[in-house]
């Protein structure tokens, strides 16, 4: 990897692009009638994900960008899950049959914070809404320091099959920082408690350009971390947006990392990761050989969506919880952020949409794109642009932004092909934004692009 290049596009605030167009273009005059039309026409052979959130945890992380808040009575998570429920049934008379369901992911906040018999009930009610394929994925986020015995045997009860464990950095000093305290052997206890229950599927979660972290602290996470062998790793550059997130006004600006030293963090680890024999998946995942996500992959159909890399083929992702998103083939739909206003919207009996975006052909032309890069570093253009009706020549005059970024070596041009140097990769976000027709650069909405 290139420092010069970090030092040139390195401070840039872009998308992560985990949809086109991005939530800030979301607007209002999408609401709860729309989503209830799109919902009644979705094709009869759909399949679909679903997508619960659970806006609380215990106590707040410093750096995290998630819609959570802290919760102490249990009272008001229950009263929260039963929220969800009446927006499953909501959602599935809407669309009027069982749709088949491949993936289903809760998120967070912390979503274990429930009752163990909640989330038994909850996928109990989608199992009756929708109908969950046998082979379905069923994902949990978790945080290692409040699991707890009884939530485990339920996940495993409900077909569990898949877990995500935040991690961040086993870094004391670190830690500290950020407000958050794990140990190693809290993580290591987790993991084997998971394993010995047969939830197999592990994913671990790593920050880097956090306060007081260096090169050295970063591996030391990755060399404690690889000796509990996960599945897969997510390596995430911490996003600093004070301005959006007022908690992380407690992290002291003056002790975190800069654009260079973000950047050879991030090339520490993957390195590290690399060398361990896991695959480079995208921008920031990694999976051992043979995992379906480097299976997919290799095979070119790997996917991206607002849990970032995938393997689900679905074109219809139902949100469910205050702020979720959803995306059908008509456009994306997104819940009250404000847990109050979404629990009225549903116990009066309609649906918490606030905003949303109807797509049009253009955006589905460069969605498709940006896709493709993200998931690939490159993307045939007169492939893509075939299928959309378009043209290939018309789209690059239309990418200025593209124009600085071959002259820098950061892509290569082969016809209609456009692919991302090897040594550039790092940089694919930069590529992908050169296809945003929205992209506002002015605007400091997104992380740095390293």
């Amino acid at each position: 990897m290139r420092t010069d290049l970090a030092a040139s596009y390195g401070e840039e605030r872009l998308p992560r692009y985990t949809s086109y167009p991005t939530a800030p273009h979301f607007s209002a005059e999408i609401g709860a009638d729309t989503y209830a039309r799109w919902l009644s026409e979705l094709p009869s052979g759909a399949s679909a994900s679903l997508y619960l959130h659970v806006p609380f945890c215990r106590e707040m992380c410093w750096y995290c960008g998630c819609h959570t808040q802290i919760v102490r009575r249990d009272e008001f998570v229950a009263a929260y899950q039963r929220t969800l429920l009446g927006e499953i049934a909501l959602v599935a008379d809407s669309i009027g049959r069982r749709i088949k369901v491949e993936h289903i992911h809760f998120g967070g906040g912390t979503p274990t914070i429930m009752a163990p018999e909640a989330l038994a009930e909850l996928m109990a009610a989608m199992r009756h809404a929708f109908f969950v394929l046998p082979s379905a994925e069923i994902a949990v986020e978790i945080d290692p320091r409040t699991l707890t015995s009884e939530m485990v045997e339920a996940m495993r009860l409900s077909g569990v099959n898949r877990v995500s464990l935040g991690v961040q950095s086993f870094d004391p000093v670190v830690q500290r920082a950020i407000n958050r305290v794990q140990s190693y052997e809290q993580t290591a206890a987790v993991v084997n408690m998971l394993r010995q229950a047969g939830i197999g599927g592990i994913n671990f979660d790593l920050i880097y350009g956090l306060p007081h972290q260096t090169i050295a602290s970063c591996l030391d996470t990755v060399r404690r971390a690889l000796a509990l062998a996960p599945d897969r790793f997510s390596v995430f550059g911490y996003a600093h947006v004070p301005g959006f997130k007022r908690h992380q006004r407690m992290i002291d600006e003056t002790h975190l990392p800069d654009g260079l030293a973000r950047h050879d963090q991030a090339c520490a680890i993957a390195n590290a990761l690399n060398e361990a024999g896991y695959v480079q998946i995208g921008l920031d995942h990694f999976a051992k050989p043979g995992d379906a996500m480097a299976v997919a992959y290799e095979q070119g159909t790997l996917r991206r969506n607002f849990q970032g890399y995938t393997t689900d083929q679905g074109e219809v992702l139902l949100g469910f919880g205050a702020s979720a998103i959803g995306h059908l083939p008509q456009g994306y739909v997104q819940n009250e952020v404000q847990i109050g206003a979404y629990q009225q919207s549903i116990a009066s009996g309609r649906l918490a949409t606030a905003k949303g975006y109807g797509l049009n052909d253009d955006d589905r032309l460069r969605a498709d794109i940006i896709e493709r890069i993200m998931c690939e570093f490159g993307a045939d253009l007169g492939e893509i642009c075939a299928r959309h009706g378009a043209e290939p020549k018309a789209m690059l005059r239309s990418a200025s932004r593209l124009k600085s970024l071959i002259s820098d070596g950061v892509v290569r041009m082969d016809g209609d092909r456009l692919a991302v140097a090897n040594d550039s990769r790092f940089l694919v976000r930069s590529v992908a934004a050169a296809f945003d027709a929205y992209l506002d650069p002015g605007k400091q909405l997104h992380s740095r692009a390293v």
